[in-house]
């Protein structure tokens, strides 16, 4: 039986990012991994929405080219050559955390583990089973799409986000189930397609977890692109007579839609094979930990999916990074800021605190919004949906959350991060020089609106 100083269990951005961290810090590590690398970030969730993201967005400028002076007499796409090109970006970041654990002598081991209390784990591989035994183990299994039990939906096809993104054809028509981040983003993806897009939510309104004013912003803005948003309405059942019927119920009225294609989109759930030996403690679905992500068992840590909250992949790592510290003797002490995207059309990018949970957490809060129709950069590119927040404590402007919501804005949201983290003030970050033109710029506009001396906006 080999021996390590730590064993991670789950090669996805949770585990992997911890097992190099680890490796480069001075400790024998080992990668227990069932499928492949990467996990569902990689294989079956972020990269393969992403990247079909941008052919919808090409597709898109092509649409709107007229608007520039630009003629399109004709054009067309291959959802196969769409797919091809997706694996080939997938099999190009697998490749490279691969070559990432050979450079750090992480040993990995290919195949399912079954982890005990004791910190041994054994794998099942092709070749046998393989034992193994750590003085500390990550559990970074992760989740996969939770398929809730409706009537006759055993009875239709259906695709979850594990088998959407290899579909073969294009359906003419795709009911949506769940209105959340995932369900969202392929709602934009198969409209740019040509798809006909119905999206059905139980909240009263989509995305329920972030600001209201983003929700609502989105949903307009969907729903002028044609794709059609029921909210406040249950899915009651699934029938197959020849084609798929979806009922629904929507303020005691009964509903049907017609449709081709069904994607399950209701959220995650974790995955728990190989665990069933533990004596962790669990906090409902999810494995309990404390801010060092220690779980109720001494020496075993517990990340990402597996352990609920944010379920992304970005704070799977961080917790991948926070669990390796704790491990060599650094201790968390504080809150993680934690950004937040969605990469629709237009995009969302939040972090820190809505205005209602600041309100709740006893802040007596002052928010400001500009929106970006008056940003010239947005206007020179053809991309003013959108605005700018700032969620901030009234007396000393201590900023608590952003909100931004228009094209691009994941790649500025971590700006806005910095200063969540550092506890910045909304002066401080008014006293900031931001390049024009930029969009980025809108959120010193809001700052300085916030401060009330906006120079552009009120």
């Amino acid at each position: 039986m080999k021996n390590f100083d730590l064993a991670i269990v789950g090669g996805g951005p949770g585990g992997y990012v911890a097992a190099i961290r680890a490796a480069k810090l001075g400790l024998s590590v080992a990668l227990v991994e069932g499928g492949d690398l990467g996990g569902t970030c990689l294989n079956r969730g972020c990269i393969p929405s992403k990247t079909l993201l941008k052919h919808a967005e090409v597709l898109n400028q092509i649409k709107e080219a007229g608007s520039y002076g630009i003629t399109v007499n004709d054009f067309s796409f291959s959802i196969k050559e769409m797919i091809n090109r997706k694996n080939k970006v997938v099999k190009q970041l697998r490749s490279g955390i691969q070559g990432l654990l050979r450079q750090n002598k992480i040993t990995l081991y290919q195949g399912y583990g079954t982890v005990k209390d004791d910190k041994t784990i054994s794998v099942a591989t092709d070749k046998g089973e393989k034992n193994l035994q750590a003085k500390n183990v990550i559990l970074a299994t992760g989740s996969k799409p939770f398929v809730p039990s409706i009537p006759g939906l055993d009875k239709v096809t259906y695709h979850t986000s594990d088998t959407i993104f290899d579909i073969e054809e294009v359906p003419n028509h795709l009911v949506i189930v769940g209105g959340g981040v995932i369900g969202l983003e392929i709602a934009c993806v198969f409209n740019s397609l040509g798809t006909e897009v119905e999206v059905v939510e139980m909240s009263e309104r989509v995305i329920p977890a972030e600001d209201p004013d983003a929700s609502q912003f989105l949903a307009k803005h969907l729903m002028a692109k044609g794709i059609k948003i029921y909210t406040d309405t249950k899915i009651t059942g699934f029938n197959n007579a020849g084609h798929t019927v979806v009922k629904m119920e929507k303020e005691g009225k009964k509903l049907e839609l017609v449709t081709d294609s069904v994607l399950v989109s209701v959220g995650r759930e974790p995955n728990v094979i190989g665990l069933d030996e533990l004596s962790v403690e669990w906090n409902g679905r999810f494995v309990k930990v404390d801010h060092n992500m220690r779980t109720s068992v001494n020496g075993i840590y517990a990340i990402g999916d597996l352990i609920g909250g944010y379920q992304l992949a970005h704070a799977a790592s961080e917790e991948g990074i926070l669990a390796v510290n704790h491990i060599l003797g650094n201790i968390n002490k504080k809150d993680i800021a934690m950004p937040r995207c969605v990469y629709t059309f237009p995009e969302i990018a939040s972090v820190g605190m809505t205005e209602a949970e600041a309100k709740e957490a006893g802040y007596k809060v002052k928010s400001h919004k500009v929106e970006l129709a008056g940003n010239g950069k947005a206007i020179a590119s053809g991309e003013t949906n959108g605005f700018m927040k700032i969620i901030a404590e009234e007396k000393y402007g201590e900023i608590l959350g952003v909100v931004m919501v228009g094209a691009h804005v994941t790649e500025m949201i971590s700006q806005a991060t910095s200063f969540v983290h550092l506890e910045g003030t909304v002066e401080e970050m008014e006293s900031m020089t931001f390049p024009h033109p930029t969009v980025s710029e809108a959120l010193f506009e809001s700052a300085a609106a916030w401060l009330e001396k906006g120079i552009h906006y009120n």
